[in-house]
């Protein structure tokens, strides 16, 4: 593992910063070697196999350079959690990768490790997941974090994003579009927004939640997932896609929340579907699964208690489109997310 130093004048060199910070984080996993050596050495169980997921989050994109640090450390953890979770598989290790202004002092730096490690910590213990390694370079651009994470399933028994049936429903998991709602709330565009819904809404775009236990126990009910990172319309798509088909939702079924309720009182249906249907950063899991496995389906999230709904179904051609309550197509003015 190697975390060079962001600046030539930070009190710990590399290896104090190693050991102060980062080694804690590394304490009980045999195979990360104490974070001494140049890479860790994991064992995978027989008919075990490893799932490695990574996501990048760049300041001012993916997070506000305004969120905290520990906020920062469990969305950049989590993201990369979720997508193991749209697998179905447990998760195990993680690598970490930092870019750090130079333009952040000595103790600038020191501070925000400090809280970032305390948050990467937490969710650490929460969701028994290691820091394996990873490594740390000085930029001039914004600050950067990526991560890569690791999980097992047990041979091939893991969900496909491309694996849907005419006829299969559309599910969802939780609630969709608090987490867009949200960033808008963030620049204070509607401010006769009540303060706890607005709360909610912003902790959703902060602190996703990796729906890691449902995903696992779909594993031989559902036929396809994925999880809803860029927009539940574009997400949907690479389903579709993927698995040769067409979509079709019912605006009407997806799931609001509370919150996300009292945006649409305020603001009015149109504009505020455009963010539920368009929106990104929910970290919802999107599944598709045979009518038959409906009450398999519903006793597995009553177990996990984790609520789903049924949003739709897999349907013959290329077209993926969400419904009003006429049944007419909504038009959007985006699917999602668009990465460079």
């Amino acid at each position: 593992m190697k975390f060079a130093m962001a600046r030539g004048e930070l009190a710990l060199d590399e290896f104090g910063r190693i050991a102060r910070y980062f080694a804690p984080l590394a304490v009980g996993e045999p195979g990360a070697l104490g974070l001494l050596d140049d890479a860790a050495v994991l064992s995978v169980g027989e008919g075990e196999r490893l799932v490695v997921t990574m996501d990048a989050l760049i300041s001012s994109i993916h997070f506000l350079p305004s969120d905290s640090p520990k906020d920062i450390a469990r969305k950049a953890l989590r993201v990369n959690l979720s997508d193991l979770a749209s697998m179905g598989a447990v998760c195990r290790y993680y690598t970490l990768a930092l870019a750090i202004p130079k333009s952040w002092n000595a103790e600038a730096v020191e501070a925000w490790l400090a809280e970032f490690t305390a948050g990467l910590a937490a969710d650490q213990a929460q969701f028994k997941i290691s820091l394996v390694g990873g490594d740390s370079v000085a930029t001039d651009g914004p600050l950067s974090i990526s991560i890569t994470a690791m999980g097992t399933v047990n041979g091939d028994a893991y969900l496909p994003r491309g694996g849907a049936s005419v006829g299969d429903d559309i599910w969802v998991s939780g609630t969709i579009g608090d987490a867009a709602l949200g960033l808008v709330a963030l620049s204070e565009q509607w401010p006769g927004l009540d303060a706890a819904a607005r709360e909610a809404l912003i902790t959703r775009y902060r602190i996703p939640e990796p729906r890691l236990s449902l995903g696992a126990g779909l594993i031989g009910h559902a036929s396809a997932a994925m999880d809803v990172s860029d927009g539940l319309m574009q997400d949907l798509g690479h389903v579709a896609r993927a698995s040769g088909l067409g979509a079709q939702v019912e605006f009407d079924r997806v799931p609001l929340s509370v919150a996300g309720r009292a945006v649409v009182t305020l603001v009015g249906e149109e504009d505020a579907r455009q963010h539920v249907l368009g929106g990104g950063d929910d970290y919802e899991l999107l599944f598709t699964a045979p009518v038959t496995e409906r009450e398999a389906i519903a006793r597995i999230a009553a177990v996990q208690d984790v609520p789903v709904c049924r949003i739709g179904c897999m349907i013959d051609g290329q077209d993926v489109i969400a419904l009003d309550h006429d049944g007419e197509p909504i038009a959007l003015r985006r699917t999602g997310y668009a990465h460079a």
